[in-house]
């Protein structure tokens, strides 16, 4: 896409796609979404979305200066879906949990998309919103704003992280996933107890537990060390 873009008041489209649509920022990031989660990063062009929006692909710089600003936008619509139907319950743990598990379940649940835009900082509005909640959460929770600063930081990073590794994983063809399943079988399983003792006297667990993401134990870890870091109050 080309550095222009249609300043915000002419940006609607008055007249029906060829599918019948109105064109809208919100059927462009859908319908961008679908077609990367079906075809991988390389759909996100301006050619694959035009034609499955039956619009002319020029239509799109209404609505995005680049390809890269509609990336951000997949990225940040991520960030709003995590956050559906959600509010602050006032205890800041369950809260962290609840933000930190909904997060990666919204990346996880976009693999090809994730891919693509975990380590991006949007600047849209549900990032935005995101970081003012999560902020939030903290220094209500009694944490002075330099530390709150620095959980908030480590806390998004985690998430972040083990989202764009579980995506990752989860991008990986059928074939490509079972052979990394197989190893844990085909070679964890058949190390000698003489040579690889710690393996062999828990393979069995190993080979359970690495089935799922080590994101929540991971996240539990972090609240039980944030948990130790928060002053005392008169309330404790």
């Amino acid at each position: 896409m080309a550095e222009r873009v249609v300043p915000e008041g002419r940006r609607r489209r008055r007249r029906p796609t060829k599918q019948g649509a109105v064109l809208s920022e919100r059927l462009i990031v859908d319908t961008a979404l679908r077609l990367v989660a079906q075809h991988g990063g390389e759909a996100l062009s301006v050619r694959r979305l035009g034609a499955a929006l039956g619009a002319d692909p020029s239509a799109l710089y209404r609505y995005f200066r680049n390809t890269d600003a509609l990336l951000l936008a997949l990225a940040d619509e991520l960030i709003g879906r995590a956050q559906e139907g959600w509010t602050v319950t006032g205890d800041w743990r369950a809260d962290l949990r609840a933000i930190g598990l909904r997060i990666h379940a919204s990346y996880r649940s976009n693999p090809q998309a994730a891919l693509l835009a975990a380590h991006r900082t949007t600047g849209r509005p549900h990032e935005t919103r995101a970081v003012e909640t999560i902020l939030g959460v903290l220094r209500s929770g009694g944490f002075p704003d330099a530390l709150a600063v620095r959980i908030y930081h480590a806390f998004v990073d985690q998430a972040l992280a083990f989202a764009a590794q579980d995506a990752a994983a989860l991008a990986l063809p059928r074939a490509a996933q079972e052979a990394e399943e197989g190893v844990w079988h085909g070679v964890y399983g058949r190390l000698s107890p003489d040579t690889h003792p710690n393996i062999a006297a828990t393979f069995r667990l190993l080979a359970a537990d690495m089935r799922d993401s080590g994101y929540p134990f991971a996240l539990e870890l972090m609240l039980g060390a944030v948990a130790a870091l928060r002053p005392a109050t008169d309330g404790d």
